[in-house]
């Protein structure tokens, strides 16, 4: 397959439906206000076509800045996808498993021998990202028990449709939770806004709250942590692009930590849903965490979950996650934030 070249007029951009500074950094416009110098336009994949859309999943853009789920990122870098990691965030939002309100299970031990969701495989290992959520959530919740996955009976269900792009179509729930509500399964894996909205329309509560785990080694999933990736080429051909980005990046973090109304604001329209689906999965000041880092426990915490999915058949290989990062981009923009 030819790797496509960077397009002289443009760099693309995508994030998941979720908190991000960068998200923050593109919609209050500095991102566009950034590279309009060059003469570069900030293209979104959520407004692309199909076939520039999907490299949401493959990263096989050479102009592509991603900050979004670890698993499809995880599952290109295992497939010779030619990226590199340049940050890491940490932000609790909301993993939870949903139950029907006469369910008994409010602690992670009643889950022992119940029937629990697991979406089915998608197309491919990156979309199969519901699954690979569900089945460490669920690890985690009977982790803090002393319990295994061998402690619940997995019964699959159809997820719904995880793309983006202009033309990408609505579906169900992506974890199961329509299966929970006509009583096939005891138990659902959610996160974020969105997912907690549909839970409560369907008349479910929450059973257990992972984020009130304390270790958070049993809270790692798609999210905790997320990664921000780019293509090699455009960090060894223009490592100033990465670097500013970068910068507005931490900018936004920065600018997120006083202005929690503006935040809400902006990340209701990010995850498509309501006041109260972000009050509730978004809370405990994450408004003040947004900012990137590479720190060592941030990429144990990352190593945990690369190991997770690899045993599970979630990679097509191993990846090295500390050779994978490049510490340089971020402490550049650093720097570049410092002479501003």
């Amino acid at each position: 397959m030819s790797t496509p070249t960077l397009e002289q007029d443009r760099i693309w951009y995508t994030r998941c439906p979720v908190p991000t500074a960068s998200g923050l950094a593109y919609n209050l416009g500095w991102l566009a206000e950034e590279f309009a110098a060059d003469g570069l336009e900030v293209g979104v994949l959520q407004d692309a076509p199909p076939e520039i859309a999907a490299r949401h999943f493959d990263h096989r853009l050479v102009g592509l800045f991603r900050e979004g789920g670890n698993v499809p990122a995880l599952v290109a870098r295992s497939e010779g996808a030619p990226t590199r990691l340049i940050g890491l965030t940490w932000i609790d939002e909301s993993q939870v498993i949903v139950v029907r309100p006469d369910s008994g299970i409010t602690a992670p031990d009643h889950l022992a021998g119940r029937r629990v969701a697991l979406p089915e495989f998608a197309a491919d290992r990156a979309r199969s990202f519901p699954r690979a959520m569900a089945l460490h959530g669920f690890a985690g919740a009977l982790g803090t028990a002393g319990l295994t996955t061998a402690d619940v009976t997995f019964v699959e269900v159809p997820t719904g449709l995880g793309e983006v792009g202009r033309d990408a179509r609505g579906g169900g729930s992506l974890f199961g939770i329509e299966a929970l509500a006509r009583g096939e399964v005891d138990a659902v894996y959610v996160k974020g806004a969105q997912a907690a909205e549909q839970a409560a329309a369907h008349g479910l509560v929450t059973g257990i709250d992972l984020d009130s785990f304390p270790d958070r080694r049993f809270r790692v999933n798609n999210g905790t942590p997320r990664p921000i990736t780019v293509h090699e080429r455009i960090l060894a051909e223009r490592p100033d692009l990465v670097a500013r980005f970068l910068a507005r990046t931490l900018r936004a973090a920065d600018w997120a930590a006083g202005n929690l109304d503006r935040v809400r604001e902006i990340l209701a329209r990010e995850t498509r849903s309501g006041a109260d689906g972000v009050a509730a999965a978004y809370r405990d000041g994450f408004h003040k965490s947004l900012h990137p880092d590479l720190s060592t426990d941030r990429l144990d915490l990352l190593t945990r979950q690369k190991d997770f999915l690899l045993t599970h058949g979630f990679l097509a290989r191993d990846v090295d996650v500390r050779a994978w990062a490049a510490h340089e981009p971020l402490a550049e923009a650093q720097a570049l934030l410092e002479e501003r």
